[in-house]
């Protein structure tokens, strides 16, 4: 695909802008980067959301953590300026960064009055394209990770998610290894490693760009065009992810921290991929059990009915391999037992009772009316559409979900809580002042 003017727009059938509530537009830049705006007039403001697929699933089998440890330091110089001259070139704007990894993704996002969204985007294309990751700021940025692996480390709360998924993936898989690093992973991680890792995985064609706001859809994309139409480096061989293995049997794990006052429970299961078909019936089953009106069936039992919990919740995390549904819950030491005990009971219950009408139909109608309130802000719109192109939803998704919620039946969140739900294939980890029995 070639530009057919000298301001580098690309021709209009490379746009789509389909008869959608949001109907942003999406373009596919000569480079491979795909570009999706949305115009929103409510403020002089625009949200820049750039996510490169080059998350921890990335990370090499010798230095797991450098996708993490890259995102700390990926805004601290580029080839052209140092960390301080490209820190000014944004707070003189007024603006802060949020540079975060996921399992799949590294992103980058900002929003800007839209007066200076040219030079921000260019600000931001050259952090992305061509960090320098200086050793001096490599080494602070290290320390700051050791010290967050510490205190991750020392939290009952995050180490009992930890292990969970070690437990539920192995700790070689790329979901079940620590996205943070180990201290020794971490304290080996060289400048070398890090611009490797950039140069074999940061490709034109693995970044989604979503500018939302106060700019015409013409200009941003001009805009995008001129930044990183000429970027060029290679599209890198997909990440395979190993099936995790089948657990047949129910396994438990307890990680003393004996100078703690609250032990917490991560329970949980191997799941479904995002593309599921029954995803949109397991999405309204994981609110029933542990979302809806304060925490769901989990929370009325376990915290309002019984006392036992501080917090009681559950969270499914359908991705691009088969991800996680994890019932969480913080106790007394001595309610650990009890409270798993009426984990189990739930999920026994759901799974050969199903759920009443009107959970369902509750449950559905906070789903779809959660979303207007999610599109909000520029922020919020930016990153819903993120999520639509990461899992290939399409630009009418906002339009469609209420009718994929709507078709689904009990019958159908009953089959997803039998298939996924079952006491005696959990994995459950305990962590705190807590000794098993037996």
């Amino acid at each position: 695909m070639s530009s057919n003017s000298s301001s580098g727009r690309l021709p209009a059938a490379a746009v789509s802008t389909p008869a959608a509530r949001l109907a942003p537009a999406r373009t596919l830049l000569a480079s491979g980067v795909v570009v999706t705006a949305k115009e929103t007039r409510k403020t002089p403001a625009v949200t820049i959301n750039l996510a490169v697929r080059a998350g921890t699933v990335c990370d090499p089998a010798d230095a797991v953590g450098a996708s993490f440890v890259l995102s700390r330091v990926i805004d601290r110089g580029s080839a052209h300026h140092t960390a301080d001259q490209l820190a000014e070139a944004l707070e003189n704007r007024g603006i802060s960064l949020s540079i975060g990894v996921n399992r799949h993704q590294l992103s980058i996002v900002c929003t800007c009055l839209s007066a200076d969204f040219d030079a921000v985007l260019g600000v931001l294309g050259e952090m992305l394209m061509e960090p320098a990751v200086p050793d001096t700021e490599l080494t602070l940025r290290k320390g700051e990770v050791l010290t967050a692996i510490a205190q991750d480390d020392d939290s009952p709360y995050i180490k009992a998610v930890q292990e969970l998924l070690a437990l539920l993936y192995g700790r070689t898989h790329p979901y079940g290894r620590p996205a943070k690093g180990t201290v020794e992973s971490v304290e080996t991680m060289t400048r070398a490693r890090l611009l490797a890792l950039h140069g074999e995985r940061f490709a034109p064609a693995e970044l989604s760009l979503v500018i939302v706001g106060d700019v015409d859809t013409g200009h941003a994309v001009d805009v995008a065009n001129r930044v990183f139409g000429a970027w060029s480096n290679p599209t890198p061989p997909a990440i395979a992810i190993p099936p995790p293995a089948a657990i047949t049997e129910r396994r438990t794990l307890v990680v003393p921290m004996m100078n703690k006052s609250q032990a917490d429970i991560a329970y949980g299961f191997v799941t479904i991929q995002r593309s599921d078909p029954t995803y949109y019936a397991c999405s309204l089953m994981n609110n029933i059990l542990g979302q809806y009106a304060m925490g769901g069936r989990l929370g009325d039992s376990i915290r309002e009915r019984q006392g036992m919990a501080y917090y009681v919740s559950s969270g499914l995390d359908a991705n691009l391999s088969e991800g996680p549904l994890v019932i969480r819950a913080g106790v007394s030491p001595a309610n650990v037992d009890r409270a798993i005990a009426s984990i189990d009971e739930e999920l026994d219950r759901i799974r050969a009772e199903g759920v009443t009408e009107r959970e369902l139909a509750e449950s559905r109608q906070y789903l779809i009316g959660s979303m207007p309130r999610a599109l909000e802000t520029n922020a919020g719109i930016a990153n819903f559409l993120q999520t639509a192109e990461f899992f290939g939803l399409g630009l009418d998704y906002d339009v469609r979900l209420r009718d994929y919620l709507s078709a689904v039946t009990l019958g159908d969140v009953q089959a997803a809580a039998h298939r996924l739900l079952d006491p005696a294939r959990a994995s459950v980890v305990i962590t705190g002042p807590y000794e098993a029995t037996s």
